[in-house]
């Protein structure tokens, strides 16, 4: 089973309360407070798509940029030891280290897909 959904780029987590009965979930990769829920998989569907849509219409009315999630840049931490294994990798390959980190994400992706 898959625990996201997306509509309109943004993601969105799907739980499940035992004690209420109810799937929730809310949207991820912001700090704006995105959330929804259902009784049925139908009804988390359809509140999750309403949730987006009253979050980008009230940003619009209030004439404020509504946040993106993934803008495609992050800060990764590693140990010194990998970050200079993985530039000189890059160099002696012609390439850029964000190049070398995307392929590398690329495959490790793919291989779990």
């Amino acid at each position: 089973m898959k625990n996201t959904m997306t509509y309109r780029n943004y993601t969105g987590s799907v739980e499940f309360s035992e004690a209420d009965g109810l799937f929730y979930g809310r949207v991820l990769g912001i700090r704006s407070l995105i959330s929804y829920e259902g009784s049925t998989a139908k009804e988390l569907v359809e509140d999750f798509h309403g949730a987006v849509d009253d979050y980008l219409e009230s940003c619009q009315s209030e004439g404020i940029t509504p946040e993106v999630a993934y803008k495609g840049s992050f800060n990764v931490r590693t140990t010194p030891d990998i970050h200079r294994r993985a530039a000189i990798y890059a160099m002696e390959h012609g390439e850029s280290l964000n190049s070398f980190v995307t392929e590398a994400l690329e495959e490790k992706l793919a291989a779990a897909e």
